[in-house]
């Protein structure tokens, strides 16, 4: 039995994001393309068969364990093995920002889920897995099942989608962006007409939008500042609620010469589009 295991934890981009409802519950309901980077944070899972529960080796700052996506993660597996399983200690190697909209909390979860599954010898399932993920976020299911996907619902309701495989320059200005505060806005579009199948992604379509994008640009003139910016070398876009945005470019080098060229001050990298998330592409070399 393996008693330690370094897995991905990739970025995702929501190449559109689209409002198309509020429900009584007070969520939106939302129509969104979704696919991973093959850049992200690592988690090494190393078992302490003398130790019970999960720890960090290092806590994350502003985040108290017990709030922390990873360990949440490896309590609700925990729970669900129905079996006493041993103790787990978790290092992260942090390269995603925080309240970017790259998704890396759901993605630290998912990986925790997907980890400690294999590492726990728990064989649970794909569609197990993504039901507890969703207990803990509407995007980490997408995470769970690795596959870039049309999502609707609250971004749960997930179809297998191909958008082209291109090349990202991501950008993140300095600002932190409270997803809440941007879904409470009175300006905020909510009824963008949904499209009634899963799009066939061509590229940055005018059809296609981010519905936050000009409530953030309007709160927050770092984002304002950097979408012109990144503009001027063909469509850019906020992901998720931001901060982080995005421009779409055929070739690496074409991305990296852009990259290059950023006005100082300004954080992000240079990463590929992937339809298969980096994390299932490593448990397949694992099995």
């Amino acid at each position: 039995m393996s008693k330690r295991i370094t897995l991905p934890s990739p970025a995702k981009l929501n190449l559109f994001l689209h409002i198309v409802g509020k429900r009584p519950d007070g969520y939106h309901e939302l129509q969104t393309l979704f696919q991973f980077l093959d850049f992200g944070d690592d988690l090494t899972f190393t078992l302490t068969p003398g130790q019970s529960g999960a720890r960090l080796s290092q806590p994350v700052v502003g985040v108290p364990d017990k709030d922390n996506l990873i360990i949440r993660a490896a309590n609700v597996l925990a729970e669900a093995a129905r079996r006493p399983v041993p103790g787990v200690s978790i290092h992260i190697n942090k390269r995603l920002p925080m309240g970017g909209g790259l998704g890396g909390g759901s993605s630290n979860a998912a990986t925790t889920l997907i980890g400690l599954n294999h590492l726990w010898q728990l064989n649970l399932d794909e569609d197990t897995l993504a039901n507890l993920g969703l207990q803990l976020g509407a995007d980490v299911p997408v995470f769970v099942r690795g596959r870039a996907a049309f999502g609707e619902g609250v971004g749960e309701i997930l179809t297998p989608s191909s958008p082209p495989e291109d090349w990202f320059v991501v950008l993140k200005p300095d600002c932190e962006i409270n997803t809440g505060k941007i879904f409470s806005e009175q300006g905020l579009t909510r009824d963008t007409p949904k499209m009634k199948i899963a799009p066939a992604f061509e590229g940055d379509a005018s059809r296609y939008r981010n519905d936050c994008q000009d409530v953030v640009c309007e709160l927050y003139p770092e984002v304002k500042k950097s979408l012109k910016w990144l503009s001027q070398f063909g469509p850019a876009r906020l992901t998720g609620t931001g901060a982080c945005i995005f421009g779409r470019f055929p070739t690496e080098s074409a991305a990296r010469i852009i990259w290059e060229s950023k006005p100082s001050g300004i954080t992000g990298f240079v990463a590929k589009g992937v339809n298969i998330s980096p994390l299932h592409t490593k448990l397949v070399e694992l099995k």
